[in-house]
């Protein structure tokens, strides 16, 4: 029993000899956690320098776009074909994809050697090796005379333009095929297919095979967004944000990049890592000073540094008693399939023994002992350096995505982590260590990258029909000029008809007089109060107006909320409502004794009869209170004062939101003559020449007109244009068949519109997985803010991902493109068919005027205009487009509905004193 302990003691001991021998010898080889940090912070920096459009031609890290833009979603089906180039094998597949709601499908494939003479001859040849074998194939499944879509796996480095095309930058691995380098590598593939009668193919996408290893794995786990290849090359691919991409046009998405991480030091960044043996085998391969990183890594080149370190200590006598044997002086005798084998946890020794007698190099315990060792030094170092560069990658998309946690999953093929019995362990346990705030899921490809490019190809085939369904939804929003040149002349007839006795009763855009008889000349002065209804929120305002030199307006205002039943409750409430919060404003003020003059801004249609008169024509924007229709409600407001009883006022004027936005631009630009509201509502005020109002007596002077443009097409006039989701909202509104162009144009109802779309794209099966959530069910969750954030162009798609969560639609960055592309579809139709409404405003004012040219100012207010990122451009653009001869100036109102009604109030003030005089 003693003799068995002491020799097993021997045995630790000796072994423990040899390890620390070995571990000494290879001490550059043995990478601290520090270095791998360090590694992975100058692959991040490489990573960054190969995005960049001026850094990309000297970065070593190619960053190379592959076009791929979507990873599977599960609707994919088909029968696809695919050809994978690359490896030791060539090999061609039928794959068929089922959408099954199982995700299922069913692969059939058959390998074909690739000899030497076709791997280093012309490119000729090569490609009429891979159409001869893919007829093989396809006459051995009888799929000689399909038309099917093909996908090209080739797996070395390309330039792509697009899915389908790319230029080979350079061969790797043994490939060194002539004519090749700078072509297309996919014309030269369709050019051989062509030459067989019985293929009819359509090469639809070319993928580097780690692109295919990710798309293989994301078919069967939707979180994959990384591929990693470590065999005969290694190389690794992710889904990068657009707005990074420098060398492709575009912000919007993701895109899979494809590192080409193989190259990664080749520029002398590794320098200080390499070591004697890294620079010989170098010296000995076919591509000398290239791909330095793949060099350290792959499994076409660790048997051979293995055999080199071998031979040095052999030399210095510290293996084999120092007897070198002519197997060992032989290049690449040393494969990876010996490290594999002399690596195993059991046999590994006696595998090392049997494998060292081969090479004729009679080895003791202590060789066989250090030779594993020097194994497993070699390939935990090429564990260590991938797991570096797959942790810069994975912190890159924890980054990107701005999670403090990221979950992912890194599909992976390739020979040496697949046969490797420690590599896997090794690799995900260094991972993990580098970078523990990502959960990192790593799942091995079952089916080679061949599979992938079907998937890319079926993606590929998904999204073009996707795209069709898309277009055909969103083309009724595609406004043509010709169009947009009808609707202007459609509301100039409009307006005329509003203007004239005989037809007004019946006309659609009513052209309200407003007894508005100028705009502020300057000599405005005096304190006054002004009302401001339009909304949700009521204000009352103190408005000191000073005239002069130190001309100013003060204002000191108070918002006070309506409750939706007080909106939607009896007149007689809501005017109680109403002079309770001017109470309490007086209150608050301290001028509650003070009978000052007042303008009430009542937005809302109403026939006037003289400026302090207005009959509400009917409620809009969710107001339905009763009893108020047909009535007077300056009597209104003056009868809720009354019952009060405990303050009086001088009601002077009531007011439209839109005249109250021309006249508080008046006041800063005397040539300002029509306003513009473009916000919860939508609206124009224009000063009319008296002699064109036949419903109002005299012929001298101007009047300022409300339009009420809202109401334009109630008459059916502008029904060619109105879509489906137009019809939907407007049966779903408060006041259907009324105020049409409102709902297409105003930010109340926008939301709802792109609200409509969504449900149809998601029933479709374009959205959300064609999963309707309860609140995109609910009217009016889509609120026309979103539509202005959703469309900012400093928002990433990931902002917009967390907005759509907000409202309880889990969306994928695909759906984030698509709701983007609705949202600015229905935010730039909104904003042409204003643009076009105010384009005939514009030009009635120039002939008026009777002149060539018009130079003229529109005052403009509402949070459509002012925070959409977009519209106001539109707007302006589709104004000059359809009145050329026209040159508009657009001023933003401050406060038209507060500030404009006090100085309305003031210019009425000031125009009834001079009428006393």
């Amino acid at each position: 029993m003693f003799a068995v302990h002491l020799l097993a003691f021997h045995f630790t001991k000796l072994k423990e000899d040899q390890i620390k021998k070995v571990d000494r010898y290879l001490y550059h080889m043995r990478l601290s956690d520090d270095v791998l940090l360090d590694v992975m912070a100058r692959f991040q920096a490489e990573m960054v320098k190969g995005l960049g459009r001026d850094t990309n031609s000297t970065a070593t890290v190619k960053m190379l776009p592959s076009f791929v833009r979507s990873l599977p979603d599960g609707s994919e089906k088909g029968d696809f074909l695919a050809v994978d180039l690359g490896g030791s094998q060539f090999r061609a597949l039928e794959v068929k994809v089922f959408n099954d709601g199982k995700q299922s499908s069913q692969l059939e494939s058959k390998f074909y050697p690739t000899p030497k003479e076709v791997i280093q001859g012309s490119g000729t040849e090569l490609f009429n090796y891979v159409a001869d074998c893919l007829l093989d194939f396809m006459e051995s499944k009888n799929l000689q005379h399909k038309k099917l879509p093909l996908g090209f796996t080739f797996s070395f480095p390309c330039k792509q333009t697009k899915l389908e095309e790319g230029a080979l930058l350079a061969w790797t691995k043994h490939f060194k095929v002539r004519g090749v380098q700078g072509t297309d590598v996919v014309s030269s593939l369709r050019k051989a297919l062509q030459k067989h009668k019985d293929i009819n193919v359509d090469v639809l996408a070319m993928v580097n095979d780690t692109v295919g290893t990710m798309m293989t794995c994301g078919y069967d786990d939707p979180h994959c967004e990384v591929g990693l290849i470590i065999g005969t090359g290694t190389n690794a691919c992710y889904m990068e944000e657009m707005r990074h991409i420098d060398m492709v046009e575009g912000d919007e998405g993701r895109m899979c990049i494809n590192t080409e991480w193989g190259a990664f030091g080749d520029d002398g960044a590794l320098d200080d890592l390499r070591t004697e043996f890294d620079r010989e085998l170098d010296l000995g391969s076919l591509n000398p000073g290239k791909q330095l990183f793949e060099k350290m890594i792959s499994s076409l080149y660790l048997g051979e540094l293995v055999r080199l370190i071998l031979l040095k200590m052999t030399k210095e006598g510290l293996l084999f008693n120092g007897k070198v044997s002519t197997a060992l002086l032989t290049k690449d005798k040393i494969e990876m399939k010996h490290v594999c084998a002399m690596e195993k946890y059991k046999e590994g020794l006696s595998n090392t023994k049997e494998i060292l007698t081969e090479l004729n190099l009679f080895p003791s315990e202590e060789d066989c002992i250090a030779v594993q060792h020097v194994c497993t030094i070699v390939s935990f170092r090429s564990a260590n350096l991938c797991a570096a560069a797959l942790a810069a990658i994975l912190t890159r998309l924890r980054e990107n995505k701005k999670v403090l946690r990221l979950r992912t999953t890194v599909g992976i093929d390739g020979g040496l982590y697949k046969t490797h019995p420690q590599y896997p362990k090794r690799l995900h346990k260094v991972v993990r260590r580098l970078v523990p705030n990502c959960d990192v899921r790593f799942l091995l490809s079952q089916s080679g990258s061949a599979k992938g490019a079907a998937m890319v190809t079926a993606v590929a085939y998904r999204l073009a029909a996707q795209r069709k369904q898309i277009d055909a939804v969103l083309a009724p929003f595609l406004l043509s000029l010709d169009t947009l040149r009808e609707v202007k002349n459609k509301m100039r007839a409009e307006l005329e008809y509003g203007l004239k006795r005989e037809t007004q009763a019946s006309a659609t855009v009513k052209m309200l007089p407003t007894y508005v008889c100028g705009t502020p000349d300057g000599t405005e002065s005096g304190k006054f109060l002004a009302l401001d209804l339009g909304g949700t929120n009521f204000r009352v305002l103190l408005v000191k107006i000073r005239s002069g030199r130190r001309r100013s307006v003060q204002m000191y205002n108070k918002i006070f909320a309506i409750p939706l039943e007080i909106m939607q409750g009896t007149g007689e409430e809501l005017f109680d409502h109403i002079v309770q919060c001017i109470a309490d404003f007086l209150e608050y003020m301290g001028i509650k004794g003070a009978r000052l003059p007042l303008g009430f801004t009542f937005s809302f249609p109403c026939r006037q009869a003289s400026i302090d008169k207005g009959t509400l024509v009917g409620w809009t924007k969710g107001f339905k209170a009763t009893d108020c229709e047909g009535e007077d409600v300056v009597d209104m407001l003056r009868e809720a004062i009354r019952r009060r009883n405990e303050f009086d006022l001088d009601i002077v004027a009531v007011v439209n939101d839109t005249v109250g936005t021309m006249m508080t631009c008046g006041y800063e630009d005397p040539n300002c003559e029509i306003g513009l509201i473009a916000g919860t509502g939508s609206n124009v005020c224009y000063m009319e020449d008296m002699k064109n109002i036949e419903i109002v007596e005299g012929n001298e002077g101007k009047m300022c007109i409300n339009t009420e443009w809202g109401g334009f097409g109630d008459n059916g006039c502008i029904d060619n244009i109105r879509t489906k989701y137009d019809k939907q909202v407007d049966e779903g509104s408060l006041n259907a068949g009324k105020q049409r162009y409102e709902k297409m144009t105003s930010g109340m109802y926008l939301g709802e519109i792109v609200r409509q779309i969504l449900i149809d794209l998601t029933k479709q099966g374009l959205l959300f997985r064609g999963q309707i959530s309860e609140s995109l069910r609910k009217r009016g969750i889509f609120e026309t803010k979103f539509l202005s954030q959703i469309e900012s162009d400093r928002l990433a798609l990931l902002q917009v991902r967390r907005i759509l969560q907000q409202l309880g639609l889990d969306s994928t960055c695909e759906d984030s493109i698509i709701v983007k592309e609705v949202c600015g579809a229905v935010s730039r139709r909104a904003a042409q068919l204003c643009g076009a409404g105010l384009a005939a405003i514009v030009e009635k004012k120039r002939e008026n005027r009777g002149v060539e040219h018009l130079q003229i100012t529109v005052g403009v207010d509402g949070t459509l205009y002012k925070l959409h990122p977009h519209f106001s451009r539109v707007l302006q653009e589709t104004v000059r487009e359809l009145a050329p001869q026209c040159d508009v100036t657009f001023m933003l109102s401050e406060d038209g509905s507060g500030k404009g009604a006090a100085l309305i109030t003031a210019v009425a003030k000031r125009l009834h004193n001079i009428g006393r005089k």
